[in-house]
């Protein structure tokens, strides 16, 4: 009688696991997407071939089978799988689970997988525990997490570790899986006697944004509040059996970065729709409008520079605004600085000009201020020859003079021919045609 309860209490169990756990792959022909690693050749295929899995850290969104994968490794590799997550475990339990692994090895019990989630909550102590035991082997370590690693992780665990980087699922994939769920009577919901529409899973398929998570358990809602005679999942019970989902934007982790080099980007190449668009999407997630207008202002110079030096003074404004009234009518004030600039002419002449300079004298290449050009306004200065020799500039034709105020040959600015840096480049090409001729 006690192995028949066994059976019924695991079947209930199971019947009470969601869907998307219940369906996660069983073999590692039967995952779905991550080809570009795990495919045929990849690097994660030739490990497995190898019998050479190491430690990995796997990191990308949610619903892209972070969690299934790593149990598929363990089974592989029959390796026991253990599951910490770092958000609730302590430097004690850690060491308590590497110390077991260590004793399993030691007994000859096999090799030990060790599963962290959300590894990015561990903080610099927990992962230096870590260490000694993924460079000996003892451990092989599966760190997820949906943090770029080389933003939330110490250099040395990520040096003993191969990273994986999981795409979002393409809609193709996340068909494929809602086909297999609807299909599948013992894991799935193919017992259930509904069919579903092309129209209704296609959409699944593609508002789930890649995550086969969220797509399984609006099929699971969809299914399962179907009544009375209606037996088709179709495009309306779809709709109303997913939720919309929240942008997702860690102010602190990768997509900040991301989103916010996209902005910049958009600007820099004179597209205001994908600009304001960033600078929406940066807005809804809660970014602070701050950070937003000081990027702004280093676009300015950095990108439009003098080609338009309206844009700066326009950036600085905005930002000063921004601090003044913030949001939510910030938003307006943004909108009008990022349209400008993204519209304006664009000249990185100024940046490219100080750096270059900064080359120059970082390398050791010291110019000495000449003669002429040192300070002559303290006594004693004159009878050095300091300022001997040095013209006026507003004395000459047009406030010019020919004079040299570095001592050596060297062009740093070249300015574009764009925006108002054409009139510049101009003048320049003027002035340094009359210093030719009157060396002549």
């Amino acid at each position: 009688m006690a192995g028949l309860f066994d059976k019924q209490e695991r079947q209930a169990e199971e019947a009470a696991r969601p869907l998307a756990v219940r369906m996660r792959p069983r073999t590692i022909d039967e995952f779905v997407g991550q080809q570009h690693f795990l495919g045929e050749g990849k690097l994660l295929r030739r490990m497995l071939q190898a019998d050479r899995l190491g430690s990995m850290i796997f990191f990308g969104p949610p619903g892209t089978g972070k969690t299934s994968l790593a149990k598929l490794l363990a089974t592989h590799t029959k390796s026991e799988f253990v599951v910490l997550n770092a958000a609730s475990t302590g430097v004690k339990e850690l060491r308590t689970e590497l110390d077991r692994a260590r004793e399993r090895v030691k007994s000859g019990g096999g090799r030990t997988l060790l599963f962290v989630d959300e590894l990015h909550h561990f903080n610099k102590t927990q992962q230096d525990v870590l260490l000694p035991d993924v460079e000996n082997g003892v451990v092989s370590l599966v760190g997820a997490t949906t943090a770029n690693p080389f933003f939330a992780l110490v250099s040395a665990l990520i040096s003993r570790s191969q990273v994986f980087e999981f795409k979002e699922l393409t809609p193709e994939d996340i068909l494929a899986l809602l086909k297999r769920a609807l299909q599948d009577k013992a894991r799935g919901v193919g017992g259930s006697g509904v069919s579903a529409t092309d129209e209704a899973l296609q959409f699944l398929a593609t508002i789930c944004d890649g995550d086969a998570r969220r797509a399984l358990t609006a099929l699971e809602i969809g299914v399962g509040s179907l009544t009375g005679d209606s037996r088709t999942f179709d495009l309306e019970v779809a709709q109303e059996s997913i939720q919309k989902k929240a942008v997702r934007y860690d102010q602190s982790g990768d997509m900040h970065y991301d989103v916010a080099s996209a902005f910049i980007k958009s600007m820099r190449g004179s597209d205001p729709d994908a600009a304001v668009y960033w600078l929406a999407r940066m807005l809804h997630a809660g970014e602070d409008p701050r950070f937003i207008a000081r990027r702004i202002v280093i676009l300015a110079s950095e990108d439009v520079g003098n080609a338009d030096p309206m844009g700066l003074v326009l950036a600085q404004a905005a930002a000063d605004a921004t601090q003044q009234i913030g949001m939510p009518e910030a938003r307006i004030i943004l909108s009008q600085a990022v349209t400008y600039l993204a519209s304006a002419p664009k000249s990185n002449a100024a940046y490219v000009a100080v750096n270059r300079a900064l080359s120059d004298v970082e390398s050791g290449a010291v110019i000495p201020v000449p003669m002429h050009l040192r300070d002559s306004h303290y006594r004693g200065a004159k009878s050095l020859g300091h300022g001997e020799g040095y013209q006026y500039a507003h004395d000459g034709k047009d406030g010019w003079v020919d004079q040299d105020y570095l001592g050596v040959e060297r062009t740093y600015y070249e300015p574009t021919d764009r925006g108002q840096e054409k009139e510049i480049s101009r003048r320049l090409d003027e002035f340094r045609s009359r210093r030719r001729n009157d060396e002549a």
